[in-house]
């Protein structure tokens, strides 16, 4: 397949593929006659020399001295259905200096190099536009808003049987091939409206062409391709097909069935031409050829675009090396008409084969834009974080059958020699006891015996996942519970996307929060009351009950939502980020990064994502705390400090529930809710008094809402009051705490002593931050290489010198 791009037709070779050679067709006058010559030739690749070797050629007359003009219209490999063979197929016209009228006759070329006449017709007009060959061999072309063909079949030329408008040709891959024309026609006399048909040409029968495209596609399209087609079982007349089309709109549509699936945004107009390099178990590319020399590159399963080029005379899709898998070759336009027929082209699947000629041997700048790598590395970064997720999953499965394995020697050594076993704490094991020990002496002493030992470390147990919508904006959010003596920082969540046309996770860019929760109660009226009557094991207690050492946070992730609706249907993975310290009494660790599956959900386009956040403050539910979280998540967040040197500043809280009417959050009642229609304007208010002439106000809103509600503030704080905007510390953003209680006033105990303890952490992390810690060999390796490049710029200068001073 081929596709052309010069204007002067008659001056530049005409090349097709077929079995990984390159024939060359061109038409010339005879030097001792005045007959027309068609002229081929036929080369092959050759890798050790990087270039084409002509394997044989030949020439046929095509016209006497009677014609005037000869010129080549189109030459396609084509089947050829009588011998059952693919074949070079070249079509020629020939006008008549004193009979009108334009001849056309399609050459063939046959196995042992000889050109032999296929068809032979003539038409009171010259065809222009688009002309197609294909299977027959069949000859195609439109006039007067008519389509025509012949084949050797028909012997004469031919009109659909149905008129079709706004039509594009293709071949169905049914019963070995069948042409059929697509478009828009009257099935109906008495319809006022056309509708989408397709019309097969070797029996006339007329389908459905929704089954290939939709109706609004038709009149844009420019070219298609069909990628597989089957008659449906139920119904021998439907088509169960997949197509790609380029259209007018800069634009190449996946269909299935005549759906929508994929759209890919091309960077050039005036599509002519598509093609299917298949390169193996590296996927498929569909090469779409441009007017003006333009050609683009789109993988087939991701639907991005791979590599483009420009200045190209025309492409062919074969096995050129003979690997069993597709290369493309394109071949480039020449500079002057005298140079010598394939020097300048380049051989490529983008998979790692690249063969390159040009006349300054330098092959042409095709370097990938930059959505390819962009791919490549979200498909890289998915797998690591799956194989480190199943890493650390056996890592800590094998710590835990050592630590059997080591308490069962440990037992067996005890018994063997006829001391007391000193098992440890089941709860310190991951274990549950079954029943209760009847001696309490027993078990005191063995909780102090085992009360010296290094506590065991856990991953932070997942309690619930959750989502909301706000307008354009998706947030996730996990519910953790983790140990104190487990370290946890740098937590994040991350959201693997799955769409149906690619099978590769990609990930999607997130902003991670993590807010602190406070420890749910113990036990209820109704637990406890069960709990009177039925007892319990103490480990299954301990178990139930919450831990004085257990934390529970959740980490929200918002991302966009539009970008993940593209592909129709998504499947979501989320995935949680943490570094984990191995000992936590140790003064120094090496944190370990882990990664954890918190589960999934499929996002459809058809969900509902019209979900009202906060509709009742007054609930105390977890749907409350998740819509509270939600827009802590969304909204933007600003922390001002107040100071009034020379009055106090009143009630500011009992203020802003009057001028704004504000309703509090019953789940954290230390903020208010100035709700108003829509997600952004929702606002929450958290004011803090430090003293009665200081005090910090914390604002979740827009930028705008913010702004207003300040300018109403100033109104009514004393107007020798200054508003210092607070930048929260290093570390601690996105670590926001949702709690239950006030803040204590700082005259009281509860107070000072907070006071205090920020102060002494203050100290901490000033002498930290002057004389931080430095890993020595860390040090010693950032020095050796701080040498070497030292190292190397001083030979640089010093060659550069000695340049300098022999010229």
């Amino acid at each position: 397949m081929e596709e052309l791009f010069c204007e002067g037709k008659h001056q530049t070779p005409h090349q097709l593929s077929l079995s990984g050679n390159i024939t060359s067709f061109n038409c010339k006058r005879a030097p001792d006659v005045s007959d027309s010559v068609l002229t081929f030739s036929t080369f092959s690749f050759k890798r050790e020399d990087n270039r084409f070797q002509e394997e044989s050629s030949g020439a046929a007359t095509v016209a006497g001295k009677r014609s005037s003009y000869v010129d080549i219209i189109k030459c396609q490999s084509a089947l050829h259905v009588q011998r059952r063979v693919i074949t070079p197929c070249v079509l020629v016209m020939k006008r008549s200096e004193r009979k009108g009228g334009f001849r056309y006759s399609l050459f063939t070329l046959s196995d042992s190099n000889r050109l032999e006449p296929c068809l032979d017709f003539k038409v009171p007009y010259q065809i222009r536009g688009s002309v197609t060959i294909l299977r027959g061999p069949t000859v195609l072309w439109s006039h007067a808003g008519n389509v025509f063909y012949i084949s050797p079949q028909d012997g004469e030329v031919r009109q659909t049987p149905i008129q079709i408008s706004q039509g594009v040709v293709g071949e169905l891959p049914l019963d070995g091939g069948k042409v059929f024309i697509l478009g828009l026609g009257d099935l109906s006399a008495q319809s006022s409206h056309t509708e989408v048909v397709g019309c097969l040409l070797h029996n006339g029968q007329v389908f459905d062409g929704t089954t290939l495209m939709p109706h609004p596609y038709i009149g844009i399209t420019r070219c298609i391709l069909v990628l597989s087609a089957e008659k449906d079982a139920g119904d021998g007349d439907l088509l169960k097909s997949v197509v790609v089309a380029a259209t007018s709109h800069q634009q190449l549509v996946y269909f299935e069935n005549g759906i929508v699936k994929e759209i890919c945004h091309l960077p050039f107009e005036q599509p002519e031409n598509i093609q299917v390099v298949n390169t193996g178990r590296n996927g498929c590319l569909l090469v779409t050829s441009f007017h003006r020399g333009h050609v683009c590159a789109v993988w087939k399963e991701t639907f991005q675009i791979a590599a483009r080029w420009s200045g190209v005379s025309s492409v062919h899709v074969d096995d050129f090396l003979g690997c069993g898998s597709d290369q493309m070759l394109l071949i480039f336009q020449d500079e002057g008409v005298t140079a010598q027929p394939l020097d300048r082209f380049l051989l490529t699947d983008l998979c790692g084969i690249s063969y390159a000629h040009c006349q300054d041997h330098e092959a042409p700048k095709t370097s990938p834009p930059p959505e390819i790598s962009l791919l490549t590395l979200q498909a890289l970064e998915s797998r690591l974080q799956s194989a480190l997720s199943v890493l650390q999953e056996l890592q800590r499965e094998m710590w835990v059958k050592e630590g059997v394995l080591q308490q069962a020697v440990r037992a067996l050594a005890d018994a063997v020699s006829e001391r007391e076993p000193t098992l440890p704490q089941p709860e310190q094991e991951g274990l549950i006891a079954l029943w209760d020990s009847d001696d309490e002496s027993k078990q005191d002493a063995s909780d102090d015996k085992t009360r010296n030992m290094p506590a065991v470390t856990s991953k932070p147990r997942v309690e619930k996942l959750w989502r909301r919508f706000a307008e354009d904006q998706m947030v996730v959010g996990v519910m953790l519970t983790t140990e104190s003596s487990a370290p946890v920082a740098s937590v994040r969540l991350s959201i693997l996307t799955e769409t149906g046309q690619s099978s590769t996770p990609a990930v999607t860019q997130t902003r991670s929060q993590v807010f602190w929760l406070p420890a749910p109660c113990s036990s209820s009226s109704s637990s406890s009351s069960f709990a009177s009557v039925f007892p319990e094991p103490a480990a299954k207690r301990s178990r139930q009950h919450t831990d004085p050492n257990a934390c529970r946070l959740a980490v929200t992730a918002a991302t966009r939502l539009t970008p993940l609706l593209n592909s129709g249907c998504v499947k979501c993975c989320v995935m949680l980020h943490y570094m984990h310290s191995q000992d936590a009494g140790a003064s120094v660790s090496s944190p370990t990064p882990v990664v954890l599956h918190c589960g999934q959900f499929v996002l459809d386009i058809n969900s509902n994502f019209q979900t009202p956040l906060l509709n009742t403050p007054e609930l105390k539910t977890d749907e409350a705390k998740e819509d509270l979280l939600s827009l802590m998540a969304v909204l933007d967040h600003w922390v001002f400090r107040i100071d009034s040197p020379d009055h106090s500043l009143g009630d500011v809280h009992g203020w802003i529930q009057k001028r704004w009417g504000c309703k509090r959050i019953e789940v954290s009642p230390q903020y208010l809710l100035v709700d108003s229609p829509g997600p952004t304007a929702v606002m929450l208010l958290h004011w803090q008094p430090i003293t009665s002439f200081q005090g910090e106000l914390s604002v979740h809103s827009s930028e705008l809402h913010m702004l207003r509600f300040l300018d109403s503030l100033l109104s009514y704080i004393p107007t020798s009051s200054s508003i210092h905007s607070v930048k929260e510390e290093e570390g601690e953003e996105g670590r926001k705490s949702l709690g239950y209680e006030e803040a204590p006033e700082p005259a009281s105990v509860k107070g000072l002593q907070r006071c205090r303890e920020k102060w002494q952490s203050d100290v901490e992390w000033s002498r930290k931050r002057m004389s931080p810690l430095v890993d020595v060999g860390r040090y010693c390796r950032l020095t050796q290489r701080v040498s070497l490049v030292q190292l190397d710029v001083d030979q640089v200068a010093l060659l550069e010198t000695q340049r300098m001073l022999l010229n």
